[in-house]
């Protein structure tokens, strides 16, 4: 998509999806479904779905019987894909642009009793936010990691992009994940990466993304809106290179 626009790409791979397996977690969530304790689930990812029927398949083949049953709050399209695939029909929808903040606000809309027990599939970190927001409701909060983002078994490109970056080759810098940005501060000196971050377009896929770049003292120039690749290429398209001159022309921060 870059390079329709004439952008030369360097591509650096920055994270790995490994699966955690069968869980004591998702098999506490099967039990309290079964005996219909668990009185919200909340499911954060599509990949994290799907990774949860496969973990539970041999404990809890019904599964998709027992959350049909249950108030399910998905998080956006890609979970209630994964629903539909295990014959849920529905859930409550949350709305762009997806973060936790949004998940709360449906939660809110259901006036749901204090003291239940509220399942929170995770992506690949956990979701702090989500869950001390969770507990001040009243819920009692039972996370279920399903999968962990590890980074890459072959990090030689990271470290090359990461260095690159440092030395001032790159006008854009693109981040699509939170784990992008953790990665590639492991892979090279934070304070190198810092400065020469500073130097380039720093385009972010959305809030949660922004919120981690924020947190490791790069404040993007670009965020997509709604959270999705096309919008982020769009405002990069239209925006970076006078942005890029602009901070060349201001000098170093």
């Amino acid at each position: 998509m870059l390079a329709r626009h004439g952008a030369e790409v360097r591509c650096a791979p920055a994270l790995r999806e490994t699966s955690l397996g069968v869980r004591p977690e998702a098999l506490e969530l099967v039990r309290g479904l079964e005996a219909g304790e668990v009185d919200l689930v909340v499911l954060l990812t599509g990949v994290g779905t799907r990774a949860l029927a496969r973990a539970v398949a041999e404990a809890c083949p019904h599964l998709g019987a027992l959350l049909a049953r249950t108030r399910i709050v998905a998080r956006g399209p890609k979970p209630l894909a994964a629903l539909r695939e295990l014959g849920v029909p529905g859930a409550h929808p949350v709305p762009e642009p997806f973060t936790w903040r949004q998940v709360l606000a449906v939660v809110d809309g259901l006036d749901l009793p204090r003291g239940g027990l509220a399942a929170v599939q995770e992506y690949g970190a956990p979701v702090p936010g989500l869950v001390e927001g969770l507990t001040q409701r009243g819920f009692r909060v039972l996370s279920v990691p399903v999968y962990r983002w590890a980074l890459p078994e072959d990090v030689g490109p990271l470290e090359a992009a990461a260095a690159a970056l440092a030395r001032g080759e790159v006008d854009i810098a693109l981040f699509t994940n939170s784990a992008h940005v953790e990665h590639l501060f492991r892979a090279g000196d934070p304070e190198s990466l810092r400065r020469g971050l500073a130097r380039v377009v720093v385009a972010s896929v959305g809030p949660v993304c922004t919120e981690t770049l924020e947190a490791y003292g790069v404040p993007p120039d670009l965020e997509a809106s709604p959270p999705k690749m096309g919008p982020l290429v769009a405002v990069i398209a239209a925006r970076a290179r006078e942005l890029l001159t602009a901070k060349r022309d201001a000098g170093p921060r």
